[in-house]
């Protein structure tokens, strides 16, 4: 199919384009200026780039060619049922991104799975590289997860390209430090997640960590009690990142891969819940 043939390029260049974009945005009208070229931003980029390796390594067939197989072999969900493609589709990516949604919600509860997710969280800036720091394994686990719902669901190799496509440009476009007009922002999120939203997520006051974390669509957060609308610390000021990983070592990409092997990650949490924002 020409859809697998040209997916890279597809993805490749929607990624590069809007990266560049929020850089340029970034840089222009920032909220905090932690967009600021940095060598963490340059890590981050170094942990984007050996993902992307250790995925293509790990996993012979990824989400869209996979597709392409369940969907020809008419299995899945919607194999059986037979929608209409302009039914099936959008079904299909709101299915994916409500999974995504627990996922992500589920990190943040199961200790051993918060020990990944802690290296996102471990950014002492929030920037559009942000968006793309995520540990190898957790990496491998989300592409997992996507594998077993393609199963399941059978969607459409489209709905799968365009949730793709849509992932990673939300985790860009959310992560960017620049700010919305609140009129505008205040408005968009009834829908949408924004970057100020999603900032508050990135706090250092477990409260505040332990919220918004939808990537696409701000209803998920307001229909399973997730939604937190403000910051109790101004967005431009507050603190970002986990207090235990707040040193120039802890930032450095081998820190990063071995960072879920230190200390008991319960015994962090408590510590980060109990102790106020700065």
């Amino acid at each position: 199919m020409d859809l697998v043939a040209h997916e890279p390029v597809i993805r490749l260049s929607i990624f590069l384009g809007l990266l560049g974009l929020l850089f340029l945005v970034q840089q222009r009208w920032p909220s905090r200026g932690d967009g600021r070229w940095s060598s963490r931003q340059l890590t981050n980029l170094g942990l984007v780039a050996f993902n992307t390796l250790t995925l293509r390594l790990l996993f012979p067939v990824l989400a869209v060619a996979f597709a392409v197989v369940v969907h020809d072999s008419g299995g899945g969900l919607f194999g059986w049922l037979h929608w209409p493609l302009w039914l099936s589709i959008p079904v299909a990516v709101l299915l994916l991104d409500v999974a995504i949604y627990w996922q992500h919600r589920l990190m943040h509860v199961i200790p051993v799975l918060w020990r990944l997710h802690r290296v996102h969280h471990a950014d002492t800036g929030f920037d559009v590289t942000t968006g793309v720091r995520f540990h190898p394994l957790e990496i491998a686990l989300s592409m997992l997860l996507k594998l077993g719902l393609i199963w399941l669901l059978g969607p459409h190799p489209v709905a799968v390209l365009l949730f793709e496509v849509l992932l990673a440009a939300g985790a860009l476009f959310t992560h960017a430090d620049f700010a919305l007009p609140r009129q505008i922002d205040r408005r968009l999120r009834w829908l949408f997640v924004t970057p100020s939203m999603h900032r508050i997520h990135h706090s250092t006051w477990q409260p505040e960590t332990d919220s918004n974390y939808g990537f696409h669509l701000s209803v998920w957060d307001r229909l399973f009690g997730s939604y937190t609308e403000q910051p109790r610390q101004d967005e431009r000021s507050m603190p970002i990142g986990l207090e235990q990983f707040r040193q120039p070592q802890d930032q450095r990409l081998l820190s990063l891969l071995l960072n879920p092997l230190r200390r008991p990650a319960s015994s962090e949490r408590k510590a980060a819940e109990e102790k106020p924002a700065a």
